[in-house]
């Protein structure tokens, strides 16, 4: 028997959550849990080569694509540095959930043209502090990813042996 007094969701409100759903950091959440952050995704329209930010800036918000993709990469000198390409249904700026963190690398349209979802930094923080379920799930994923990438640099560095000193990624700040 269906419960009467679930919430139910109109078609674009269920759009939506299909769309957070193929993002890793929203993959484990429920519908009920993906909608406290609809309030504060803000569609923004972005062109070819126009910076969504520098590395070393704060990082204020998680960038979901919807349309287009992104470059990310990091400053050497005078050249960049290509590091990969985010596409639509995926993240970026995943470092926003994590309190007081800046940018690791730029992000710049590669697409003619890209429209993504913006949340900012201030409401994920609400959002974790209100409901910490929702935190822990994310912050769970954040951790796999990142466990991905380390697993990734291991496999680099194997690959390229000698070409950097992989002991510096273990260096904590103090």
């Amino acid at each position: 028997m269906k419960n009467p007094f679930r919430k139910t969701y109109s078609a674009s409100e269920q759009a939506l959550f299909d769309f957070l759903g193929k993002i890793n950091l929203f993959k484990r959440l429920t519908p009920d849990e993906m909608s406290e952050f609809t309030p504060f995704m803000h569609l923004r329209d972005y062109v070819q080569n126009e910076a969504v930010f520098f590395r070393n800036d704060p990082s204020a918000a998680l960038y979901l694509i919807k349309d287009g993709f992104v470059n990310l990469n990091i400053d050497i000198d005078d050249r960049l540095e290509q590091l990969t390409v985010i596409r639509e249904s995926e993240a970026f700026g995943d470092n926003s959930l994590l309190k007081d963190s800046r940018r690791i690398y730029n992000a710049i349209v590669g697409s003619e043209e890209a429209t993504m979802y913006v949340i900012p930094h201030v409401n994920i923080r609400e959002i974790f502090n209100d409901e910490p379920k929702i935190r822990g799930k994310m912050m769970e994923a954040l951790a796999m990813q990142y466990n991905h990438y380390t697993e990734n640099l291991f496999r680099g560095y194997k690959n390229s042996f000698g070409f950097f000193n992989l002991g510096t990624a273990y260096e904590l700040e103090n």
